[in-house]
């Protein structure tokens, strides 16, 4: 079914590439890729396989959560389950820190296992861009599965035509969980001057329930997001600009919130994130060698985590610090070359205590990377673009352990792509890059107790099974060598004038040498003691290769509108074994109808296979249909002109389902409900 629905597409493409032009043709306007790649860069002229999502494709979701935002993306899976402090990034079954994940231009490194790295509201956010693959050459470590770049609204996102101060208002929430979830944002621009305050908030009435109907207890997590910007322009090269943002979470969950429920095991949680943005952009007018653009980013974060049945105190604190000089130029050589070059450096700090004593779950580390890159796009011809790119890196791991070994290492990372336009409307490309990672702070160093739960376990019977963190301070750095080739088509007036098709496909294959894959085993008998069995968790290196298809196709003639997003995800270990981490096979399809200019109606169907490739102590996934449907009105005149009602229903059918590699079921049908107004 899936295969014959991406051919049919084609099918049409293929068509329409000699239909003839409409009398009035319409400019079709480029999208631009610009954090992710470090540069402002048509998509057309990119050789890596990326998408872009923004504006009203964000808003119309109503997300409450980041799956529920960005998880149907070709190649892009975010695990973690239904509550949405647990969420992390799969890009291609490369997952967590295996992805370089922006915020507002600064890297948020941490994770520490089920807590999540997404902290902020998704209301405030503006565009996502994601970047599948080895992305090494521009962002280093972590960068080998991809990278996602999130940036929020900014004053021109929100002001109308013709004013210079104004607030938007909304309102929003859904029946299951009973979430309400309030914003208020004012922003302004006064020449010189611009700034924007938001706050918002999200908060749980009652348990989310699954497509059973049974409650996911304790997923009532409560939420606040303020952010504040302030941006100066003494003149058209200078422009300044200062981020604050505050995030916090709080609620009763599982230490391991993509889990059960566990009386023994639950705690109270509280998290507290303060993100701060210093940049200068400087553009001379005149000059076509300075581009510059200076980041001064850090993230303080602390996560206090209270057992119910004891009172024992987890402590977490993790701080980022970041500094990135990033210089774009433009030359002629005979041909014309685009350079983008520059330094990155990073440090982050990690600190544990349990009861105010030092925790080995995560122990005091340290971890540095200092990196310098530069890559070119030579314009070999009109048609023919040359991208060759390069980064040095040195890292180092230190860990407060005298019986574990600190690491210091270093990593090339280079990369060299064609991008070829035999017409306006196609592309094709090609890219061969080599990625690494560097082991993090708790995959090297975590120790003592994972989990437990009481479990009866014949012969012994009723037993109390904990499973241990076992650390590997020998971990080696994740190698990749990756291989893409991909098509992407783009062209106005096909059918009608106005209209727009845009589709673009890609296979991939990658290579990875000592691919960090977690290892969990369950009770051991030739543990047991009276009462208690064990278990571990450990990580450990394995080579690996992965590979697969991806797809996605975009129409739309005004009145109506589709899409597919087709994911086709392999891997395994190079003895045969499965890994833990290759999504399911899935393909979105999305239909809307506009029957006139005020109101936007459609559905969304997602159509997942099995996963039944998996380890030997990992579950499968099963195939799963999800129907969501949507809809909204925005007067263009009256007195309701600047308010937009939205409506929908996720999971319409009331699907019970699992996003593998979740544990956790996700919500069942969930109504939605929202009024934002912009005055």
């Amino acid at each position: 079914m899936q295969k014959g629905l991406l051919s049919g597409f084609v099918g049409i493409i293929l068509a329409s590439g000699s239909a003839q032009a409409q009398d009035a043709p319409f400019e079709l306007q480029p999208v631009i890729v610009g954090t992710a790649l470090r540069d402002d860069r048509d998509i057309r002229d990119t050789p890596v396989a990326t998408s872009v999502i923004s504006g009203e494709d964000l808003d119309r979701r109503q997300a409450d959560t980041y799956e529920e935002l960005i998880g149907d993306i070709p190649g892009v899976v975010i695990e973690g389950g239904p509550r949405g402090i647990s969420q992390e990034p799969n890009i291609r079954g490369f997952q967590d820190e295996q992805v370089v994940l922006r915020f507002d231009g600064g890297r948020l490194n941490f994770n520490q296992a089920h807590r999540g790295r997404f902290f902020f509201d998704p209301d405030i956010v503006q565009r996502i861009e994601v970047v599948r693959g080895g992305g090494s050459t521009l962002f280093g470590s972590g960068a080998i599965g991809g990278v996602i770049a999130v940036e929020t609204k900014d004053a021109a996102d929100l002001l109308q035509p013709g004013q210079t101060t104004g607030a938007r208002l909304r309102f929003g929430g859904s029946d299951n969980g009973d979430v309400l979830s309030p914003s208020a944002t004012v922003y302004g621009d006064w020449g010189r001057f611009d700034a924007l305050a938001f706050v918002g908030t999200r908060q749980f009435g009652t348990s989310l329930e699954d497509g059973d109907g049974n409650d996911i207890l304790r997923s009532e997590i409560d939420s606040v997001n303020g952010l504040v910007k302030f941006g100066f322009e003494p003149n058209a090269e200078h422009r300044f600009e200062l981020n604050l943002a505050y995030y916090d979470d709080e609620g009763v969950t599982p230490p391991n919130s993509n889990a059960a429920s566990d009386p023994d095991e639950d705690v109270a949680r509280e998290a507290e994130i303060f993100t701060g943005r210093l940049s200068w952009d400087w553009a001379p007018e005149r000059s076509d060698l300075i581009d510059l653009s200076v980041l001064f980013y850090g993230n303080l974060l602390n996560i206090s985590e209270d057992r119910l049945v004891d009172g024992r105190r987890d402590r977490t604190e993790y701080d980022t610090f970041g500094l990135e000089v990033v210089n774009r130029s433009s030359l002629d050589v005979g041909v014309p070359v685009d350079l983008v070059y520059g330094f990155e450096a990073v440090q982050d700090t990690q600190t544990g205590t349990r009861d105010g004593a030092p925790r080995t779950q995560f122990p005091d580390a340290e971890a540095e990377t200092f990196g310098l890159f530069a890559e070119a796009t030579v314009g070999v011809s009109d048609r023919w673009d040359v991208i060759a790119g390069a980064r040095f890196d040195d890292y180092s791991r230190d860990v407060d352990d005298p019986s574990l070994e600190d690491v210091d290492e270093r990593f090339f990372s280079p990369r060299i792509g064609v991008s070829f336009r035999p017409n306006e409307t196609w592309q094709i490309y090609g890219n061969l890059a080599r990625a690494y990672r560097a082991p993090t702070l708790t995959e090297l160093y975590n120790d003592g107790e994972h989990f437990a739960s009481d479990i009866f376990f014949p012969p012994f019977g009723p037993v109390r099974f904990v499973n241990n963190f076992v650390p590997n301070p020998d971990l080696e750095e994740e190698r990749s060598t990756q291989v893409e080739f991909g098509a992407r088509f783009e062209r106005a007036d096909i059918a009608r004038p106005g209209d727009v098709l845009r589709f673009s496909a890609n296979a991939y294959y990658a290579e990875v040498d000592n691919f960090i894959d977690t290892v969990v085993t369950g009770p051991d008998p030739t543990t047991f003691v009276p009462g208690f069995i064990f278990g571990t968790t450990t990580q450990r290196n394995v080579d690996a290769e992965l590979y697969g298809i991806e797809a996605e196709l975009d129409y739309d003639a005004g009145t109506w509108f589709g899409g597919l997003g087709l994911s086709i995800p392999r891997g395994k270990q190079s003895n045969g074994d499965a890994l833990g981490s290759i999504p399911q096979e899935r393909l979105v399809a999305t239909l809307g109808y506009r029957p006139m200019s005020e109101v936007e109606v459609g559905l969304r169907a997602t159509f997942a296979s099995g996963q039944a490739d998996v380890p030997d102590t990992a579950s499968p996934g099963e195939a799963y249909r999800v129907l969501d449907v949507f809809g909204s009105w925005a007067p263009d005149n009256g007195p309701l002109e600047g308010a937009v009602l939205r409506a929908g229903i996720d999971n319409l059918l009331d699907e019970q389902y699992t996003i593998f590699p979740n544990d956790l079921a996700q919500p069942g049908r969930t109504l939605r409900l929202s009024v934002s107004y912009r005055f």
